[in-house]
């Protein structure tokens, strides 16, 4: 790797720091913290498992396969972030940086790429590819999960970047197998 190879990624991790300490320290505000901790506990999972519930109550039979279909890009999209975060073992902010706020609660141990984020994107995809309808509710949800990373101090900006990125990717590569 040449010296100016290595300036460019020091500097680039610098910013993606610098960026997550500004964005991190408006959860020292009650109402942004308490918004996006509700975002990011709804991204856990029950936000999505409500909304391919509420697919099958609705569209019965025709929602099998929309919900068959975000469960196994969900599922994909699981086993790809958990061998990634295995392979990486990148920290996460609050445990490199003092001025990180840690005011979330890590579901494990290593940041890249954000699970949340991935996932966010993975079910927000597959379901607006069947119901763009729901667009309305789907992409300001997914922001906020995404965001919410970033805010709590659980994710660099470059963890959740990258875990849009995976997600769109496991989304699009999914259509192949339906």
């Amino acid at each position: 790797m040449t010296s100016k190879t290595r300036l460019y990624l020091h500097r680039m991790h610098q910013l993606d720091s610098n960026v997550c300490v500004a964005v991190n320290h408006t959860s020292r505000y009650r109402l942004v913290r308490d918004s996006f901790r509700l975002a990011s506990r709804l991204g856990d999972g029950v936000f999505w498992y409500v909304l391919m519930a509420t697919v099958l109550l609705v569209y019965r039979a025709d929602g099998v396969l929309p919900v068959l279909h975000m469960g196994l890009a969900g599922l994909s999209g699981t086993l790809i972030y958990k061998w990634l975060k295995g392979k990486t073992l990148r920290p996460r902010p609050y445990e490199v940086r003092q001025d990180i706020w840690l005011t979330g609660k890590p579901l494990d141990k290593f940041s890249f790429p954000s699970g949340h984020t991935l996932h966010a994107v993975v079910f927000s995809v597959v379901a607006l590819s069947y119901y763009p309808q729901l667009a309305f509710i789907l992409v300001p949800f997914t922001v906020m999960v995404a965001l919410s990373r970033v805010v709590l101090g659980l994710h660099y900006p470059s963890d959740v970047l990258a875990g849009a990125m995976l997600g769109a990717s496991i989304a699009g590569l999914s259509f192949l197998m339906v």
